[in-house]
This record gives structure tokens, C-alpha cells and sequence, in this order.
């Protein structure tokens, strides 16, 4: 599916974001990626360690990306839709918990 339709509401732009996901691999990567933001994010609100906070968009679209390039073969929605893109990888790390989402 090409990346043409301009989304104007979140509630279109997810189910295109999940064809987007449709590789295990890919899907496992990017909770991975939000996992460690979570981890990350606490360790520094912990030890206000501020000057980290640079590592939380390298976490997490590293492991985003290397889903996608490596795996996916797609080019990622952030590119895109920045802030659809985003609330959909926390939105789909919801659905993985509540398991409406398989790993």
C-alpha cells in the first residue's frame, strides 16, 4: 500500500500503520524498542540524568528502523506521518500487552 492518503484522523491512519507491521520480526523489534524507552526513561527520571534523554529517539526508532529496512522491506510511516506514526508505535505497544496483537 503506497503512502499517498492524506490521514486525518488517527483512527484511519492506524490500520495502515498495522499493514505497515505485518512481520513478526518487525513488530517484536519495535516492542523491544518501546520497552527499552520505558526502562530507559525511568533510569533517567531516577538518577535526573537529563543529558540522556538524546538516547530515547535512538533507542527507539533504532530498533524501529532496523524492523522495517531489515525485515518489513518497507519504508517506515514516520517518514511520512511523524506524529500519527509515533501514537501508533505506543498504541499497537498497548495492544501487544493486552494481547490483541501477537508477537
Amino acid at each position: 500500500m503506497a503512502m499517498t492518503k492524506p490521514y486525518q484522523h488517527f483512527k484511519d491512519f492506524y490500520p495502515f500503520y498495522l499493514s505497515q507491521h505485518q512481520n513478526k520480526t518487525c513488530r517484536r523489534l519495535h516492542f523491544i524498542g518501546s520497552s527499552l524507552i520505558i526502562v530507559m526513561l525511568v533510569y533517567i527520571i531516577i538518577n535526573t540524568a537529563w543529558l540522556l534523554l538524546w538516547t530515547l529517539p535512538v533507542i527507539g526508532y533504532g530498533f524501529a528502523w532496523l524492523g522495517h529496512f531489515y525485515f518489513e522491506k518497507n519504508k517506515p510511516a514516520t517518514f511520512r506521518y511523524p506524529l500519527y506514526s509515533l501514537l501508533g508505535d505506543w498504541v499497537m505497544f498497548k495492544d501487544i500487552l493486552l494481547g490483541k496483537i501477537k508477537l
